[in-house]
């Protein structure tokens, strides 16, 4: 690890909160910042950062503050020097439309291609950015087979064990003692496995929402939820309606 990524993993806590699961077989970390990890291999996967989300808008003449690009990579440069993976797999929409890596700011620019220096990096096609990245290091594919794992973008319909995806952007919501927590999270019943999404200003989907019907067994799901400094794990049939 650099000088530089050695002092980002400095600013960090000295043990990171993380929950040890299965997806089909294969072990893996939740991380409470968003990211997911591959001990046996050092993989890092992250998904859904929507680089230059505030760019994209204001082509369109909507105005957003402008800093979103800015605190993703800050965060994601601080979890890359922490677990110093051999690998990372970003899942899919890095960016948030075809322009956002063509007209990337320099200095983003440099700080992406500071984290992939040295590892691996697989952009994953997404529904926002399906070209590869314009001027920036690392493999591009649709899908990628890893540890007998399937890393795509968007969910397929149905079964299908081992199955890593982003898109949907999950969050779960539960009511306790009459007050009602939602929060981003990591969705899985053991055979695949949805990610939260990573940008700085995405939304989130909850758990009973349509678009998640028919992807797991709900009597296995388990929303793995994003606390400040852990993660809260809470069985879907236990969360309220």
């Amino acid at each position: 690890m650099g000088a530089t990524a050695a002092a980002i993993a400095q600013t960090l806590p000295a043990t990171p909160a993380t929950v040890d699961i299965e997806i089909n077989g294969t072990a893996a970390l939740c991380d409470c910042a968003g990211v997911l990890l591959l001990p046996e291999s050092r993989v890092l996967v992250v998904s859904d950062l929507h680089l230059e989300k505030g760019a994209a808008f204001a082509r369109r003449g909507m105005m957003l503050p402008p800093y979103d690009t800015a605190a993703t990579l800050t965060r994601l440069a601080q979890l890359v020097a922490r677990h110093d993976p051999k690998m990372v797999i970003s899942l899919g929409d890095s960016f948030h439309d075809r322009a956002g890596s063509q007209f990337l700011p320099d200095d983003y620019r440099a700080a992406l291609k500071a984290m992939q220096r040295g590892r691996q990096w697989t952009w994953i096609e997404g529904n926002h950015d399906p070209d590869r990245p314009d001027n920036l290091e690392g493999d591009w594919a649709r899908e990628l087979y890893l540890e007998g794992l399937v890393f795509r973008h968007e969910p397929q319909a149905g079964e299908c064990a081992g199955e890593i995806a982003g898109h949907l952007h999950p969050a779960a919501r539960v009511v306790r003692r009459g007050k009602a927590v939602r929060r981003a999270c990591f969705a899985s019943d053991g055979k695949r496995l949805l990610m939260p999404a990573f940008g700085s200003t995405t939304g989130g989907l909850e758990l009973r929402h349509p678009a998640m019907r028919g992807l797991f067994d709900q009597g296995k799901l388990v929303a793995h939820m994003l606390g400040r400094e852990r993660i809260y794990s809470v069985a879907f049939r236990r969360m309220n309606g």
